[in-house]
């Protein structure tokens, strides 16, 4: 197994909260493996571990994840060393349920990505998520001795979006819903943003493409990992050449078949999506994401936005933490990310103080909307210390455009004079998202999101604009959308925008550095990007070409942001039209379908950026 899947699928097997072997489990739990029939007759394969005090007169509430990444170790002798979210979880004592989903590991039936939800099931056949999810509920509380009735469903990442989805089940005993990191549509988030192909994920495809013959405890994906013969993504997929040459590796994929015959936005994908299915949400929610998870930023922002305007009487909370994909279920001691430091035990305040208090007040506690805890913890990580809001975005947060002028400067006031300033895209050249090679063969690399972006703003392909150095502090705290005004000598292109916390050149280094030939003097530090491609300006749905060296508006929302920039520093923006290859290069020339694009359609563009482009931005004051 190439040895970041090999990471990947520990890290998977990590968030389901399955360690390696130890005694406290084994000592206070009791395990047993059942396979929960579905209605259409598919058998789920679940491990349930039950305190050993568990009675008629002392019951507990269930804590249950659901999960395509293994329940590991299979087998009512085996015992993982910890139990859900956290220590502190276990030890305050829950009945613990994992759940292999349909088609995956040692469950029965077929395997499909982001399951599509079946609003109105007419039949016992009619199955998907949300269902499976009613029936597991459904049998655990009538068959699983020594439980008071109530249900709590939490996971990260993929796990997260089976939480997502398991909300849609509505079974009356689920009380309380933590989906973490979770997918919301994969168009937007994980393999796709904004419909831009991920490439990052490219080495990740036979974890989700390829279908198991049979129940199983072994990997049995592993004979179709690609074997590179190198440690250099950037190289390897640059050399791979146009994304058709990808067939030489995935002919037989599922996952990259779908992929490459659905380039854009169609019902394939939009059945795939979570957010128009919520309507009266029952459990108590709780989102939370990390502000630099590289993998599904979007999602938990998106899910909590959702409820909110379709049940504004649901309970729904949302928390946002300094960390990159996951990062809260474990405790690092320094909390890190790449070389920006946040502070000590950032995790465990999360886990102690709001994720076991969560689930408490509504599995053990009352139950009512006075949880104690606010409607939004957010992370600030400029001032590098938790706020809480009433609501998110605050309602007081006010907008404002920060102009791109064609003298590289940023500013609040609009150019008085028509400008642009230009560049040349190169997808045979393209602009590496890192300097850090070493982060290009694996999964979705996380370091990125908060790296030293001067590497790539030196480079002539990349366009930067920067604001005086500040007198105050600024807190942009909200949503963030990109109005570009641009033009280009091709058809097609894409545009990504990253905004960036320049440090003053007498920033010292933090004492936790990871790699000691960083410097944070000068440090450009990303704090949010997004990319765009051109061809959906106007719908995803339906691509258009863009009109050579016609000036055209490109709009798109980056992720939300909470973080001030402090005084002494600037704020910046990049935008460039390459982001390689954590993003597949577009070939600058219209086609119907970018990944079927010959080696002749990657041509050379000069990208013209209007000086009344901007940035809009939300302001907490």
């Amino acid at each position: 197994m190439n040895k970041s899947i090999t990471l990947l699928f520990v890290l998977a097997i990590c968030w389901s909260g399955v360690f390696a072997q130890g005694d406290y489990v084994k000592e206070h739990f009791t395990k047993k493996d059942a396979y929960i029939t579905m209605r259409d007759g598919k058998k789920l394969f679940t491990s349930i571990y039950t305190p050993k005090d568990a009675s008629a007169k002392n019951k507990y509430p269930i804590m249950m994840q659901r999960t395509c990444y293994s329940v590991a170790p299979y087998g009512e002798d085996k015992y993982p060393g910890k139990l859900g979210p956290s220590e502190y979880m276990m030890k305050e004592g829950y009945i613990f349920v994992y759940q292999d989903v349909r088609g995956r590991w040692k469950s029965e039936g077929t395997w499909t990505n982001m399951t599509p939800v079946i609003d109105n099931k007419k039949g016992k056949n009619d199955v998907d998520e949300g269902s499976d999810t009613y029936d597991t509920i459904d049998w655990l509380i009538k068959n699983v001795a020594g439980n008071n009735g109530k249900v709590g469903q939490w996971g990260i990442s993929y796990p997260g979006f089976y939480t997502a989805a398991g909300i849609l089940s509505n079974h009356p005993a689920l009380k309380a819903s933590s989906p973490q990191a979770p997918i919301s549509d994969f168009f937007f988030d994980d393999f796709h943003h904004n419909g831009a192909f991920i490439e990052g994920y490219f080495f990740t495809f036979p974890v989700f493409g390829v279908q198991k013959t049979d129940t199983t405890s072994k990997p049995w994906y592993n004979n179709s990992m690609i074997k590179a013969g190198t440690k250099d993504g950037y190289q390897f997929l640059l050399d791979l050449g146009p994304l058709k040459n990808a067939d030489k590796y995935y002919k037989d994929n599922f996952f990259w078949q779908e992929t490459v015959n659905h380039p854009n936005y169609d019902e394939f994908w939009q059945k795939r999506g979570l957010l128009k299915h919520y309507g009266k949400v029952k459990p108590a929610v709780m989102l939370v994401g990390g502000w630099f998870d590289a993998e599904d930023l979007t999602g938990p922002l998106a899910i909590y936005k959702t409820i909110n305007k379709t049940d504004p009487n649901a309970y729904n909370t949302i928390v946002m933490g300094p960390f990159g994909h996951g990062r809260w279920s474990r405790e690092t001691g320094h909390t890190m990310h790449s070389n920006v430091y946040f502070g000590d035990s950032i995790a465990t305040f999360y886990q102690k103080s709001i994720e076991a208090k969560f689930f408490y007040h509504f599995l053990k506690g009352n139950g009512d909307k006075n949880s104690g805890l606010p409607n939004a913890y957010m992370y600030n990580t400029g001032k590098k210390e938790w706020a809480t809001f009433d609501k998110w975005p605050a309602p007081n947060a006010e907008h404002q455009k920060m102009y791109l002028g064609a003298d590289g400067k940023l500013s609040v006031s609009q150019p008085s004079a028509t400008g642009s300033v230009s560049y040349v895209s190169d997808p045979l050249k393209p602009v590496p998202y890192t300097e850090d090679n070493t982060t290009t063969m694996g999964f979705t690399p996380h370091n990125y999101m908060s790296e030293d972006q001067r590497f790539a703003g030196r480079r002539p392909d990349v366009l930067v604009y920067q604001s005086e150095v500040l007198n105050d502090d600024v807190t942009l705290g909200g949503e963030i959308m990109a109005h570009l005004k641009i033009a280009t000598t091709g058809t097609d292109a894409d545009f990504v925008v990253k905004l960036i916390d320049v440090y003053p050149a007498d920033e010292p280094n933090n004492p936790y550095m990871p790699n000691k030939n960083i410097i944070l003097s000068n440090y450009w530090q990303m704090v949010r990007s997004e990319v765009m491609p051109a061809r959906f300006r106007n719908s995803f749905e339906k691509p258009e070409a863009l009109v050579a060296n016609q000036k055209t508006d490109v709009n798109f929302r980056l992720q939300d942001v909470l973080h001030t920039f402090k005084k002494g520093h600037r704020i910046m923006i990049q935008v460039q039209s390459t982001w390689f290859p954590i993003v597949a290069r577009n070939p600058q020339k219209f086609v119907e379908n970018p990944y079927k694009a010959d080696e002749s359609d990657y041509i050379k563009a000069t990208e013209t950026v209007y000086n009344d482009s901007f940035i809009d931005v939300q302001v907490l004051k």
